[in-house]
């Protein structure tokens, strides 16, 4: 028997936007995946295991660990594995990076948004949060929009100075400003509270939400879901679990009609008109985990 491949966080050098945004389109033509989560508890720290099995394409359990004091011994907040599973057999066959998958998911989940629901020409690509998913988006949307601009703005100035340095990116000082000048405005932060006010959004932009993971958590307000045309990657992940969208269907604020299409609609997945605002809320459900790790895993055999 094959001993299962452990692969690295450097075999990211291998992969390749497009090409993970064409497998995700390809894992939701399959039937709907069966996802479940759960969260053990030690004080501050938590356990996060998210599971998914998607018939064809096999099974993955992604374990994260968050210890917020781990700075203090020198170490990273969110640690973790990912095992892959074969689906005819359930033997192992992959112990994947942690940091790998998630890098490529939450990039290439918005990125696939992006295609789908921005003008294809969109130039100006704002970028909100100087974190680590900050960094991946300008990867992955430098990928999709050939030749586009990026800017960023943080709420503290001098990360996004330090950010637009290292990457040769423009610096947002204001972020009213930023907003109305950009094309597609995709949002990373750890905000409870909105940081993108609707006001501020002009017709033809794309907004795309990453941060809120928890159900209270948000970075748009009330008036930016209004005019919007709203979107998720899925409906399991994200209306009854993140604050983005749980919080204004629950104070009625948009109904559920309004969230058009995940994408397993793929009818329904698209802009309609030059003039329409969209929106897209990135959930990064377990699902797309394993589709990530299967991507990676073919290309890691491939190589």
């Amino acid at each position: 028997m094959t001993a299962p491949a452990f692969i690295p966080f450097e075999a990211g050098e291998r992969l390749d936007w497009l090409g993970l945004t064409r497998a995700f389109e390809a894992g939701h033509r399959l039937p709907r995946a069966e996802i479940a989560d759960n969260f053990l508890y030690r004080g501050k720290d938590t356990l996060l295991n998210r599971a998914a099995w998607i018939d064809g394409l096999g099974l993955a359990v992604k374990s994260a660990t968050i210890f917020p004091g781990n700075p203090e011994r020198g170490r990273g907040i969110v640690n973790g594995g990912v095992t892959l599973y074969d689906d005819a057999t359930g033997l192992l066959e992959a112990v994947v990076d942690f940091h790998l998958v998630t890098k490529w998911k939450t990039a290439g989940d918005s990125l696939l948004g992006a295609l789908k629901l921005a003008r294809p020409e969109s130039r100006e690509i704002l970028i909100v949060g100087a974190g680590t998913v900050g960094h991946s988006l300008v990867e992955a949307y430098g990928a999709g929009f050939p030749g586009a601009r990026f800017s960023v703005w943080n709420r503290t100035p001098d990360k996004a100075e330090a950010m637009a340095s290292e990457l040769g990116i423009d610096f947002a000082p204001d972020l009213e400003a930023a907003v109305a000048g950009a094309d597609i405005i995709s949002c990373a932060t750890m905000s409870t509270t909105p940081v993108i006010r609707g006001d501020w959004l002009r017709a033809g932009q794309h907004l795309d939400l990453i941060g809120a993971y928890r159900p209270d958590m948000r970075e748009a307000d009330d008036t930016a879901l209004q005019r919007a045309r709203i979107f998720v990657d899925s409906f399991d992940t994200t209306l009854g679990h993140i604050g983005e969208l749980k919080i204004p269907l629950e104070s009625g604020a948009i109904g559920r009609g309004d969230v058009i299409a995940d994408y397993y609609d793929s009818g329904a997945f698209r802009r309609t008109g030059v003039e329409e605002i969209t929106l897209f809320k990135n959930g990064g459900g377990a699902h797309l985990d394993l589709m990530t790790s299967r991507y990676i895993h073919d290309n890691w055999n491939a190589a």
